[in-house]
């Protein structure tokens, strides 16, 4: 039976890689597949996202695609994580509860950020295993999508290993944080990395694809979010960029349609700074063209609702991404 692929989704806040991860899932579904798309900052942005109620930690049935898949969303949280994996191991039931109670699974969860990751990659390695092992252990999926933490916290989320070596050179957590890395270093994984056009996003998704590639960890596509269309045509835009079009002339323009001419030079500002920030998004572009990932970009939408998402997801599925 084939493995279930993962799809990791990171990026610098206020990029929109909730937005990109539900859009993944989406696509994913499109094509007739059983997704799983988890959350683990405790934000509940996917549930605002596809306007459903807030995530438990449960996996629970969020949307259909339209090539016949469904999409499921999970809500996981450290602290859960943790009274499961005592539950599961140690079959503590009450007195794992009780831990909590006095604080002891927080303490721990806490004071070594390490052992935080483990707990939460460690409830995706769990699901990823049910694909292939013969027992009844919960739904089965042929994807999983996470929306990760960002770009700055990418490696240490996912190389636990490494960030667990100095807490547990041996016992249960280190072995499962070795199969959780090997599993994250594995040809079914794929780091993706959302971005915007502006010169900080881009430089930290740079920084983000040498980090990932010197940890061994396996980048996918570089996903370019809320690009700006362009909404001069190249005769106005080399008006614009030569001075040719001045006040009096788009003054007179407006007068002719009926118009207010005072808006002329309100205009021509507006004009001029949509030019500029072409081509910032033009020379960001360039830089990204030269890194070893591959790109696909996604226009600047009016409203995210299910159906932005929908055509979103269908930019990543031409893109390759899905």
């Amino acid at each position: 039976m084939s493995s279930t692929a993962l799809h990791v989704v990171t990026g610098k806040g206020g990029t929109g890689k909730t937005t990109v991860a539900v859009a993944l899932a989406l696509a994913l579904a499109d094509r007739g597949q059983r997704v799983l798309v988890c959350e683990v900052e405790g934000r509940q942005g996917i549930a605002q996202l596809l306007d459903v109620a807030p995530l438990p930690y449960e996996e629970r049935r969020v949307a259909a695609g339209l090539g016949g898949g469904e999409v499921f969303a999970l809500a996981i949280d450290a602290e859960s994580a943790l009274l499961e994996y005592l539950e599961m191991f140690y079959r503590l039931g009450r007195a794992g509860k009780a831990l909590d109670k006095f604080g002891v699974v927080d303490f721990a969860t806490t004071i070594a950020p390490g052992v935080r990751d483990v707990l939460l990659t460690g409830k995706v390695y769990e699901i990823a295993r049910r694909r292939g092992e013969k027992r009844d252990t919960g739904p089965q999926y042929d994807a999983i999508v996470i929306d990760a933490p960002p770009t700055g916290r990418i490696r240490q989320f996912l190389n636990v290993s490494t960030e667990v070596a100095g807490l547990a050179k041996v016992g249960p957590i280190r072995r499962q944080a070795d199969s959780i890395t090997a599993m994250m270093r594995s040809d079914v994984t794929r780091v993706h990395l959302v971005t915007v056009l502006e010169e900080m996003p881009v430089q930290e998704t740079l920084d983000g694809i040498a980090d990932l590639a010197a940890a061994d960890l396996p980048v996918g596509h570089v996903v370019v979010n809320l690009v700006r269309r362009a909404l001069l045509s190249d005769d106005t835009a080399t008006a614009l960029g030569d001075a040719s079009l001045d006040t009096e002339t788009v003054a007179a323009t407006l007068t002719a349609a009926g118009l207010d001419p005072a808006a002329a030079t309100a205009l021509l500002d507006e004009g001029r700074g949509h030019l500029e920030r072409q081509a910032l998004q033009q020379s960001q572009r360039a830089l990204l063209q030269d890194s070893p990932a591959a790109t696909t970009e996604l226009p600047l939408l009016d409203d995210v609702g299910l159906g932005g998402l929908m055509e979103l997801a269908g930019l990543l599925h031409e893109g390759g991404v899905a």
